[in-house]
């Protein structure tokens, strides 16, 4: 009857382990059913850390107060390391008087009776059981037997929490993936990209906090371009020194690494989670572009977490191939979107200067042939009309000039033009109307472009920052060996009570340096500016 009633004791502990899903659940069920399988005071599991010692330490018996007392739990010296070492149930009357036995710290409880077995996992050793104070006086062989029992149910018990957490894992990373891919993929604008992927990662509980990084500019550091979770806001934008984490070797390496949780042992990794000494277990995984690292994805669970597995980290290397993937794709659809826009934007630069220029230009010459041979008062308005059609040729030839693709990849200065009138475009109610006369590009090139360039984004400032316009017209014009851009806008001119022009003084300097002149024509209705210089100035000592 006694038999029995072990037995049915050995059937219920191993029922109420293998009733639990979640591993946490698991182990403190594992030892529960132990304690009370041999009537022992105190039990405890000791999950195996990866490099050594114990990585987790489960236990029941002990009040929280006297925990607290004691501080750090054990770490797996003296017997339990004895058990580490070799993964075979050993049996004490007495712990300690064991030469293995390193004594227990101040405010311990005193132990004397001992029982320690191994917990295999899939023929390896997850961890090991210990029982102390049986309270019949000491444990028997019969005990032993009844653990290593439960232990074997065990294993198969924390064998299922595994797979049910890394399904969960999986499941998790997989949606995220999913959502990060299908943004990529329908929208190809990128820039979201860092926000969207540890959103979706964190809300689906992958990880405790999740972070994204990249190196600096000069690769001696990290920067935290988002986080999500957990004291996610202590590093969210920080600049982190390659020494202080394991991630600046993986993003320069681009092998995933990941490390353990437990006690601190000198300088913590800046990237973990730590509580009371402790750290929590961190999985640093690259992302690439054009198969170069380019970013590192790091997820951190909370100390006392179990570390995560080679599965664990197959799955995290997966979803950030398909994010590397989904990134190459957008990127390329990108591409394709702005070379047909490029293609579509040289058609129809073709179409205005083949078709609408050439028939302007045709209708030009007809009204300017038929006001010669006219003494009609009509003819006054047909010149007019001629020089509003001239205008316009002008204009579309700009228009031509701007749609037309840059195919060398280097910048003419009416492109450079072109850019700054667009820039200022944006800050005024409607467009800069701009004009270009002569060969300008043919002769305004080098250090004479450069000066230019610099005088139109100054004009143009000008225009915009201080005279309340709300239209600009800007002339750049080369005729007779002067290159000249010219600036009128309908403000308010300039306030003769401000003393300090420096923009206007700066223009003057570079116009009369290069041997040309800088002239300004100012009234409450607005102001007509000319910047001109010849196309081979001769430099002078700038007049103070």
């Amino acid at each position: 009857m006694h038999t029995q009633g072990r037995l049915r004791a050995l059937l219920h502990a191993t029922q109420a382990v293998v009733e639990q899903i979640e591993l946490t659940e698991v182990l403190r069920s594992i030892v529960e059913a132990a304690v009370e399988l041999v009537d022992a005071e105190y039990g405890a599991l000791g999950v195996l850390a990866p490099q050594a010692g114990l990585e987790e330490f489960i236990h029941v018996g002990m009040p929280d107060d006297l925990v607290r007392r004691i501080g750090h739990l054990p770490e797996g010296h003296g017997v339990l390391g004895a058990l580490i070492d070799h993964p075979a149930p050993i049996r004490l009357k007495d712990l300690g008087e064991d030469p293995r036995s390193v004594g227990f710290p101040e405010g311990h409880p005193p132990m004397h009776s001992f029982l320690g077995v191994p917990v295999s996992v899939r023929g390896e050793v997850f961890g090991n059981l210990y029982l102390t104070n049986q309270r019949g006086g000491e444990f028997t062989d019969e005990d032993i037997e009844l653990i290593s029992a439960l232990a074997a149910a065990a294993g198969v018990a924390i064998d299922n929490a595994r797979r049910f957490a890394e399904a969960r894992m999986r499941e998790a990373w997989a949606a995220a993936s999913a959502q990060v891919v299908a943004a990529l993929l329908t929208d190809p604008d990128t820039e979201g990209t860092a926000a969207l992927l540890v959103d979706e990662l964190a809300t689906r509980g992958a990880a405790d906090r999740i972070a994204l990084l990249v190196a600096d500019d000069e690769g001696h550091a990290l920067r935290v371009v988002e986080a999500r979770g957990i004291e996610a806001a202590a590093i969210d934008g920080a600049v982190i020194a390659a020494e202080r984490t394991l991630g600046a070797v993986v993003l320069e390496g681009g092998e995933s690494r990941a490390t353990p949780g437990g006690r601190i042992n000198g300088v913590a990794d800046a990237l973990a989670l730590e509580r009371d000494g402790h750290v929590g277990p961190v999985l640093f995984v690259v992302i690439r572009k054009d198969g170069a690292p380019t970013a590192l994805l790091v997820a951190g669970r909370r100390p006392g977490n179990p570390h995560f597995t080679a599965a664990e980290m197959r799955i995290a290397e997966d979803f950030a191939e398909r994010v590397s993937l989904a990134n190459e794709l957008a990127r390329a659809r990108e591409a394709q979107q702005r070379s047909v826009l490029l293609e579509d934007r040289a058609r129809i630069a073709r179409d205005l200067h083949d078709h609408v220029v050439q028939q302007l230009y045709g209708a030009g010459l007809d009204l300017h042939a038929v006001a010669t041979i006219s003494d009609d008062p009509a003819s006054a308005r047909i010149d007019a009309a001629v020089a509003a059609i001239d205008e316009a040729i002008a204009q579309v030839r700009t228009i031509v000039f701007a749609l037309t693709p840059r195919t060398d990849g280097v910048s003419s200065l009416r492109h450079r033009v072109l850019d700054l009138v667009a820039y200022a475009s944006s800050h005024l109610p409607k467009p800069v109307a701009v004009t270009f006369t002569g060969p300008v590009d043919l002769v305004a090139e080098g250090a004479l472009a450069d000066e230019l360039t610099a005088s139109v984004r100054e004009l143009l400032s000008n225009a915009v920052r201080h005279s309340g316009a709300r239209s600009v017209q800007l002339t750049v014009v080369a005729v007779d060996g002067t290159v000249t851009a010219e600036v009128s806008d309908d403000g308010s001119g300039i306030d003769p009570s401000v003393v300090r022009r420096s923009g206007l003084e700066n223009l003057r300097v570079r116009a009369e340096r290069l041997g040309g002149t800088f002239l300004v024509e100012t009234a409450p209705d607005g102001t007509h500016a000319s910047w001109s210089v010849p196309t081979e100035p001769t430099r002078t000592e700038a007049v103070s």
